[in-house]
């Protein structure tokens, strides 16, 4: 064994050295995903983690510029159960382990990841690290120990953009601004396909900037981190709902939350994956859904809570845990939703929701 997984409780998991040559430490997380690992290595909401990937074969299908869902890698490293670096299926445009090590991403493969995710579902997820066998465990740890925790941790001012970009859709949709946290092209994709033109500025601009900008409202981004460690977006939030709608997806559901005077934790070991079941309670559609975040936000599915904003009505659940998946505020036009509709997990239950942001913006614009 070349390789070895090592996390901060000592639990050590020995595999083979794949993609870069190296040793990374992150926050160790699992995805139940059976596809999507380019997607989910440049999803910036996977920043400083190291994945481990529950699905047998990683690699099968190669990787293309047609998946990146960013312009980079954000997440730490790969770890596998088995991995290949096949490049000849249609699409490819290269093999993945090629691919991780022109990056400079490091993987291992040959792991026991069944084993991994469990030892992770039953002790939570928690920092770790891929390291080369010839680094010593004793140094390993010392690396482990000097990874900051993922609470209290802003990595929205790592993945946000440094300047605006604008990207227009065809026809007369409406003109909304988002506030990146960690945008994915997917979700781009979606609303410009719509008609809508999207405005991204940096998570760092101040209301008076956004406001600026006059658009027919606003969106909120996905993104890695704590979000009780960025509530200098979320008093920049409480200024824009009294100006003109605002909608959330993941990170941005969660600001919002807080926005509306509901906490937010951290799960023990999250949701990633595209198999997870959300009930609208106003409806009772169930939907299966794409999801990828560590936190979650504190309530009771169904409660109607007060704030400095109005009324706020708790309207989604995650069947698995009862954890919060959306609100909708009743007394200005705003709402947020946890999980990812622009993600396609084989059914598109949740696509529509873009539909409802667009009609929302234009109905305030009109």
């Amino acid at each position: 064994m070349s390789a070895y997984v090592l996390l901060e409780d000592g639990t050590r998991f020995d595999g083979d050295a794949v993609g870069a040559h190296g040793s990374v430490t992150g926050e160790v997380v699992f995805t139940t995903g059976m596809s999507g690992y380019q997607e989910s290595m440049t999803d910036p909401s996977f920043a400083r983690q190291l994945i481990t990937f529950t699905t047998a074969h990683v690699g099968n299908y190669g990787v293309s510029e047609a998946a990146m869902e960013s312009d980079f890698i954000h997440a730490a490293g790969a770890i596998m159960r088995s991995a290949t670096d096949y490049d000849g299926a249609p699409g490819a445009d290269q093999g993945w382990l090629s691919w991780l090590r022109e990056h400079g991403i490091p993987g291992i493969s040959g792991v026991d990841t069944r084993a991994l995710v469990r030892h992770i579902r039953s002790a939570g997820a928690m920092r770790g690290g891929i390291f080369s066998a010839d680094v010593g465990e004793k140094e390993a740890r010392e690396r482990i120990d000097a990874e900051p925790s993922m609470v209290g941790r802003d990595l929205a001012r790592e993945v946000t953009i440094a300047a605006p970009r604008v990207y227009a859709g065809e026809g007369d949709g409406p003109r909304i601004v988002a506030l990146d946290t960690g945008i994915k092209r997917s979700i781009i994709r979606n609303f410009t396909s719509r008609g809508a033109t999207l405005e991204i500025l940096p998570c760092t601009s101040t209301a008076e900037e956004l406001l600026a900008r006059d658009p027919d409202g606003f969106f909120l981004v996905p993104g890695p981190g704590d979000p009780a460690a960025l509530d200098y977006i979320v008093e920049n939030i409480k200024t824009l709902l009294t100006t003109k709608p605002v909608f959330g997806i993941c990170l941005g559901h969660q600001l919002l939350s807080r926005a509306a005077g509901l906490d937010t934790y951290k799960l023990p070991f999250g949701h990633r994956g595209a198999n997870h079941p959300v009930k609208d309670l106003r409806t009772g559609r169930i939907a299966i859904t794409s999801q990828n975040h560590g936190f979650a936000v504190a309530g009771t599915p169904g409660e109607i809570i007060e704030s400095d904003l109005g009324a706020a009505q708790l309207t989604h659940v995650n069947l698995y845990d009862n954890t919060i998946e959306g609100i909708r505020l009743l007394d200005v036009p705003a709402g947020c939703v946890q999980y990812h509709p622009e993600a396609g997990p084989g059914p598109n239950d949740s696509l529509g929701l873009f539909d409802e942001f667009i009609d929302l913006f234009a109905t305030h614009a009109a």
